[in-house]
């Protein structure tokens, strides 16, 4: 690991926003993570003056390149938007605020979200299997893993190797014909992500729109839990073609996944559908079946909910085991019924994907 004492005395040499002060003691800093030799720093800015800092974000960069013992840098400007002025009762705006247009990502013909109410229920385990389904399916795929906070993608596609920058944008990784990109292959496995929502907004942005995913028929975005700032810059800035939430059977775990339901539709983004993970158990050893969570609880939800019901994916020893084993099922073992399950899934999905056309992302207002 690189002396933090050493990157700052090399980034001493570089002006902050105000042109003057010493980057380091100019409070801009926003962050700063490392690992073998790959310094990620993200700088905090007006977004106003994003394009006039770009020189002083290109200094840090070669100034970080040139310390002893890095072996790449990466800084990003992170723009946090200052508030808005207060409108004094029975004024009017002169210019209207306009809606957000989100713009496509270069290459990417579709979007989708894999979202869940809460954690727990296997959303990422089936992001990554619906992924590696995909790609076996014939489709060229990528998954984001969005999960800042709780990075899983690293792990279940057997990634350790960091990435490489190019011409400014980062190479995802690859793995089961699968492009990957996570916060995780940028950061220690264990070590905490501590950012304030508009970092967590900003590396969000970066991660979907600076890396060079060349040409997708779908990139599959890994959501964390949850109904937040996540899912908000998610559909704000990307135009996604449409939502899965993963849901577990059992009535606790339905009434988050009605939520993100809920959330998806005041958004105006399409559910493509709830897939019932851990839906039932086999026992190995009697081949007795038991319903642990419950079962048949998304497909019921689905149907009230006038949204496709997906599939049923069982609670498997074989699922859980290959997935810490850093190979998703559909390719550790793709004959089997459980990669069967999840192709026949990713299937659906890709039949409604080719007759949904992509969205313009809405433009979401927070009262």
């Amino acid at each position: 690991m690189v002396d933090e004492d050493a990157i700052m005395k090399a980034l001493a040499g570089v002006p902050g926003p105000d042109g003057k002060t010493a980057l380091p003691q100019s409070g801009a800093i926003g962050g700063l993570t490392q690992r073998d030799g790959k310094v990620y720093l993200s700088i905090a800015v007006e977004p106003a003056r994003a394009a006039q800092l770009e020189p002083m974000r290109l200094a840090a960069e070669k100034a970080l390149q040139a310390t002893p013992g890095v072996v790449s840098a990466l800084v990003t400007l992170t723009a946090e938007r200052a508030p808005a002025a207060p409108v004094q009762p029975g004024a009017k705006h002169a210019h209207p605020p306009r809606p957000r247009t989100p713009e496509s990502v270069a290459g990417v013909r579709n979007i989708i979200a894999i979202a869940s109410g809460k954690g727990g229920v296997g959303k990422s385990t089936t992001a990554a299997n619906l992924a590696v389904a995909m790609a076996k399916e014939g489709w060229r795929v990528g998954l984001l893993d969005a999960d800042v906070f709780g990075p899983s993608a690293p792990r279940l596609f057997g990634l350790k190797d960091k990435p490489i920058v190019e011409k400014s944008f980062v190479v995802p990784l690859e793995a089961f014909g699968v492009k990957v990109i996570s916060i995780g292959l940028l950061i220690e496995e264990e070590a905490p992500v501590v950012w304030r929502g508009p970092m967590v907004m900003s590396a969000i942005t970066q991660l979907l729109r600076e890396v060079a995913w060349g040409e997708l028929d779908c990139l599959v975005v890994d959501m964390p839990p949850g109904t937040g700032d996540v899912q908000l810059t998610m559909a704000q800035s990307a135009p996604l073609a449409g939502a899965i939430i993963v849901s577990t059977p059992q009535d606790l775990a339905l009434i988050d996944a009605r939520r993100g339901v809920a959330m998806f539709d005041k958004v105006k983004i399409p559910v493509l559908g709830i897939i019932e993970n851990m839906s039932y158990f086999i026992c190995p050893h009697c081949g007795g079946r038991s319903d642990i969570f419950a079962h048949g609880g998304a497909r019921h939800e689905a149907e009230k909910r006038g949204v496709p019901f997906l599939g049923e994916v069982p609670l498997d020893m074989a699922i859980r085991e290959t997935s810490d084993d850093g190979r998703p099922i559909v390719a550790a073992e793709p004959d089997g019924a459980h990669a069967q399950s999840y192709r026949a899934i990713a299937r659906s999905v890709m039949a409604r994907l080719d007759g949904t056309p992509q969205r313009a992302a809405p433009k979401i207002v927070i009262g």
